[in-house]
């Protein structure tokens, strides 16, 4: 991060702030942010999902159609929803290489938290279509083709499974990216579901398994998603995110040499996997070095995984202290 102490205009003397400048990548005397690297890194992983994937759906829709399989059908529209849905989330990844503006002081990273959000509620309204296909044909058991559908589901889930592992490590540290990965995985858990259906249906006759077999994957991605969605909810909201450790953070600031109170303390999302944090530090002597501001924001960084920082250091004398340090 730039280290850039700003002198109050009201007192030369009593006011410092450690300002962390977005220019569109990380300027961390602590070394680049993974984060700016990320986006970069899967492009290549969302054309190869999405060229993959839309072109499975449209045959998929057609091989449906041929079998007569609801299953198989409500399958491919959630699979075109999905596709919709990566889309989503690659425009929202490629946004974030843009460089900041006046306007976007941030650029454009809160995109990426939007199309999080996006992706969570595609998935619960593709569940809501593939319950409502599976409850009809429950109560309307009609002959399908097993053969065509266990073979385009066993595709599928190569498919969908292999284009997830494409980004299954961004998914631990990027709500955005884990929206990807869940939406492929749970598109080659529907196939694999499918695949057993049309197994069962061929061994027994009994029609009736498809719908069931439906139904319980709709409830195995609810149980999924509702995560995802609460998280970007959280995140739109400018809830502290949920792997950030916002006690041990203020504990850490006010354990710092000569700081006697702490107050204004916000930590937020700048997208899904950057995180801001600015705090207002009393102090009782002596104003923080730049020496200091690198440790403190190497430690922020590198154990609270906070990459950008704003430190406002007070004298605890000062007759200019923040008017907010009262109710905050």
């Amino acid at each position: 991060m730039n280290n850039k102490h700003e002198k109050s205009g009201h007192d030369h003397n009593h006011d410092h702030s450690h300002n962390h400048a977005e220019h569109g990548h990380d300027h961390s005397l602590g070394g680049h942010s993974h984060a700016h690297h990320a986006p970069k890194s899967f492009n290549f992983a969302f054309a190869i999902a999405v060229s993959l994937n839309l072109g499975f759906t449209l045959i998929e829709i057609i091989f449906a159609l041929m079998a007569n399989s609801m299953g198989l059908l409500a399958d491919a529209a959630h699979n075109l929803g999905d596709v919709l849905g990566l889309l989503l989330a690659w425009g929202a990844n490629w946004l974030l290489t843009l460089p900041a503006k006046k306007r976007y002081s941030y650029g454009y990273k809160r995109t990426t938290i939007l199309a999080a959000m996006i992706n969570a509620l595609i998935l619960v309204a593709s569940s809501a279509v593939i319950a409502y296909e599976s409850i009809y044909k429950l109560f309307n058991v009609s002959e399908v083709n097993e053969y065509v559908v266990i073979g385009v589901a066993l595709i599928g889930i190569f498919i969908n499974g292999g284009t997830a592992l494409l980004f299954m490590k961004g998914a631990e540290d990027d709500l955005n990216i884990k929206g990807a990965f869940l939406h492929l995985m749970y598109d080659a858990l529907i196939a694999l579901g499918v695949v057993a259906a049309g197994i069962l249906i061929l061994l027994t006759h009994q029609y009736w398994i498809d719908p069931v077999v439906g139904l319980l994957i709709v409830i195995t991605i609810l149980w999924g998603t509702w995560g995802l969605l609460q998280n970007s909810i959280r995140l739109i909201m400018d809830a502290v995110p949920h792997y950030i450790d916002s006690k041990g953070v203020g504990e850490f600031l006010m354990g710092l040499p000569d700081v006697k109170t702490l107050h204004d303390l916000h930590i937020w999302g700048l997208s899904t996997n950057e995180v801001a944090l600015t705090a207002h530090l009393v102090i009782s002597k002596g104003q923080p070095t730049d020496i200091d501001y690198k440790k403190i924001n190497s430690v922020l960084k590198e154990k609270f995984r906070i990459n950008h920082a704003t430190i406002q250091v007070e004298m605890e004398n000062s007759d200019y202290l923040c008017l907010r340090s009262e109710s905050c």
